[in-house]
């Protein structure tokens, strides 16, 4: 985190110092004024305003921080790399026995991305969408739940007797129904309550 003191004649001066030195914008600083700065007798200036400016952690700096701090008491070999796209902050856990962060069905990597971005977003006026992952972990899962959909819709259709699945997490739900939203001959919905809610495939 850069931290940076500069006095001017006016506050305003003494952060456009800061902002320049630092080669940022205004909205990315947080700043604390340390001397309002006044005039003399007769206007002569007889003390400078003084500001401390703080450079505000990115999200991708914020989330690595944190699941670094976190992995380190369960496998520092993990190496962790982010990027931003279509505004969304995507972090990707390689090396080291990352299966132990997927857990069962993603359960623990959910968990991990559930508490990276709390931390992300806890001091941000921004909301920053963030997806977490390991080993691809969500895009395998993403197809065996296609193919579950496409399977289960098939054997509705076969039996014609409705199917319940087993409890998922919203996202993965969400996999289910957008797979079978355009099945002309059977229809989806979620029953339950959370954590155990689940989707029910049936004929139209």
């Amino acid at each position: 985190m850069k931290v940076l003191e500069k006095q001017g004649k006016t506050v305003d001066e003494a952060i456009n110092l800061a902002l320049e030195e630092l080669k940022v914008s205004r909205d990315d600083v947080e700043v604390e004024i340390l001397e309002e700065g006044n005039k003399g007798i007769l206007g002569f200036l007889s003390k400078m305003a003084r500001v401390k400016v703080t450079v505000k952690p990115k999200p991708d700096e914020i989330a690595t921080e944190f699941l670094r701090g976190l992995l380190n008491f369960i496998d520092k070999d993990v190496k962790i790399h982010s990027s931003f796209k279509d505004g969304v902050l995507n972090v990707e856990l390689e090396g080291g026995n990352v299966g132990i962060l997927i857990g069962k069905r993603g359960s623990t990597l959910d968990a991990l991305q559930y508490l990276t971005s709390l931390v992300t977003n806890r001091h941000s006026d921004d909301y920053t969408r963030v997806l977490l992952d390991a080993e691809n972990y969500r895009e395998k899962r993403e197809k065996t739940l296609e193919r579950l959909a496409l399977k289960m819709a098939s054997k509705v259709k076969d039996t014609r007797r409705s199917v319940t699945l087993e409890p998922m997490y919203p996202n993965e739900r969400r996999i289910i129904h957008t797979t079978l939203q355009d099945d002309i001959d059977v229809k989806t919905k979620s029953v339950g309550e959370e954590p155990f809610r689940k989707v029910v495939i049936s004929l139209k």
